[in-house]
């Protein structure tokens, strides 16, 4: 169920707000349109997995419209707005239909749910109002238990629209198939207000507090430059009113025996991560880079649970590895030759690796057991989510370059030492795996 997080796991898993304080109009608004009875309330009870709103065979059960406030990770914050039917008839029809109405002017996304082969004057008014305020929607066709869509149907739905999820709101058994649809669409689709990330590492400082940056100058980086997480971890400290030591890993131990306190936090690259931890005392909370970065622009939480599939590949599978940059690869490319490298040398199989680099991505994702995403740092947190999503409905185990050299080098309980929520998931996983 959605909403159990408390306040420092909501943190990190990147809400920023409480679900129970997060003010209405700060969360995504979603309208929840369609014909009386065709599922609406259902559906709503679906995604909440719990009942929400009262349903009854008898059209018109939803008299008001029924507000519901929850948690849709990795999103946050959002309300569901349940309206009553755009055909109601009763008596006091046209009062409901009038407060039907306004939602149009509060939602940022609209559902409309049909049935199969049903569409008629009332569907086309929602389409018309949504795209009149220029509002993005997503058609449910619900009900697919009682008849299954026509191919004429579908395809009339995919000229109108390319979101459109077949559902059977009362199938519980195949809810996660359902709401990552939904999640999916909704990634796509939703403001770029409501997709604002976590920050990077400034709640795991206090203000004044100290971060220790190890930094590689190899053949990866960039002459003269750092590489941009590096340069976001050190901006977002600032911002966050605490300091930013950097360092090379050589100089590392040297550096922390001269501090006269122990820092708030040590982190490097993964490339070096074994090192690192191995300096590291074991009061100082230590992590990657590219483990901040799957929780600022992605799903940390995800990647954790990803990670322990690689325990169940076998010779013959296929995994992809997703690499943000275009870049030329340097001899011992991390995502080209290094992680390829490590894979293989812990599963002791014979896999079959792709790698993808800047925005090109395989459009059939069913052929690969496991699914490797760089940091991020290119592309926007949108893409990032979306491409989880996209796996996670595909049913595909996908993880993090940091999450994923860490696990490889045994050291991944180490470095989640920031993110308890995410330690206990993975050694929850581990467990289940082994």
């Amino acid at each position: 169920m959605y909403g159990v997080y408390n306040s420092r796991q909501r943190r990190e898993v990147g809400i920023v707000l409480d679900v129970k304080k997060a003010p209405k109009s700060l969360r995504l608004h979603i309208g929840l349109f369609g014909r009386t009875n065709v599922g609406k309330s259902s559906f709503l009870n679906l995604v909440a997995n719990q009942d929400v709103a009262i349903t009854s065979p008898v059209p018109g059960t939803t008299t008001d419209v029924v507000e519901k406030s929850m948690e849709l990770l990795p999103l946050g914050p959002v309300v569901f707005l349940d309206t009553a039917g755009i055909d109601d008839t009763s008596s006091i029809s046209e009062l409901r239909i009038k407060k039907t109405k306004n939602i149009f002017d509060r939602a940022d996304v609209i559902l409309l749910l049909t049935e199969a082969d049903i569409w008629e004057k009332y569907e086309d008014t929602i389409l018309y109002e949504a795209k009149k305020r220029n509002t993005p929607f997503i058609i449910i066709a619900n009900k697919t238990d009682l008849k299954s869509p026509s191919f004429e149907f579908t395809e009339k739905l995919k000229a109108k629209t390319g979101r459109i999820i077949l559902c059977n709101s009362t199938d519980f058994g195949n809810r996660d198939t359902y709401v990552n649809d939904l999640k999916k669409h909704l990634i796509e689709i939703c403001p770029d207000d409501f997709l604002n990330p976590p920050s990077i590492i400034g709640d795991l400082v206090p203000s004044g507090g100290l971060a220790v940056l190890i930094v590689p100058i190899d053949m990866e980086a960039p002459k003269g430059r750092i590489i941009l997480p590096q340069v976001q971890t050190i901006r977002d400290a600032l911002d966050n009113d605490a300091a930013a030591l950097i360092v090379k890993e050589r100089e590392y131990p040297y550096i922390l025996n001269n501090l006269k306190k122990p820092p708030d936090i040590s982190v490097c690259d993964s490339q070096v991560v074994s090192k690192m931890v191995a300096d590291t005392p074991q009061d100082v909370k230590c992590t990657t880079f590219s483990i901040l970065f799957a929780r600022y622009k992605g799903d940390l939480i995800e990647a954790v649970k990803g990670v322990c599939e690689i325990d169940k590949l076998v010779s013959g599978d296929k995994v992809l590895i997703g690499e943000a940059c275009s870049h030329h690869p340097v001899q011992d490319d991390i995502g080209r030759v290094k992680i390829p490298r490590w894979l293989k040398e812990y599963a002791g199989k014979k896999l079959n690796i792709d790698v993808y680099s800047g925005h090109d991505y395989p459009e059939n994702l069913k052929d690969y057991k496991l699914i490797i995403l760089c940091g991020g740092c290119m592309l926007n947190r949108r893409e990032m989510l979306f491409r989880i999503q996209w796996a996670k409905q595909e049913g595909i185990s996908i993880t993090n370059y940091g999450v994923c050299i860490s696990f490889l080098h045994g050291v991944l309980e180490r470095v989640l030492s920031p993110f308890p929520t995410a330690l206990d998931v993975f050694r929850k996983e581990l467990k289940n795996v082994r």
